[in-house]
């Protein structure tokens, strides 16, 4: 049985969304935009972006219904999308 907080409500997992989604994006666009990492995060650094735009999604709808914070999952959804896109145009500039 998880343990209530101060206001005597039990937090669901969907506050942990947010989060998540900010430390993914951040990841994802460091690895992306920083030219001397870019090429040892490549994969993750696309995993990691569609993962953060996917959690931040999510966490902007919970958040529009009263769980969890709007601003870290927006942050992570803007994030992971500077993150895939700076990957993907990496991958395409260096196949064409």
């Amino acid at each position: 049985m998880p343990e209530p907080t101060v206001s005597d409500r039990t937090d669901s997992p969907a506050v942990a969304l947010g989060p998540t989604s900010l430390v993914l994006g951040a990841l994802s666009a460091v690895g992306a935009w920083v030219p001397a990492l870019a090429f040892v995060t490549l994969p993750w650094g696309f995993i990691a972006g569609a993962l953060a735009v996917t959690f931040g999604t999510s966490g902007i709808y919970y958040a529009r219904h009263g769980d969890g914070r709007m601003w870290t999952a927006a942050a992570g959804t803007t994030l992971g999308t500077i993150g895939l896109t700076g990957t993907v145009t990496l991958i395409w500039a260096f196949t064409a």
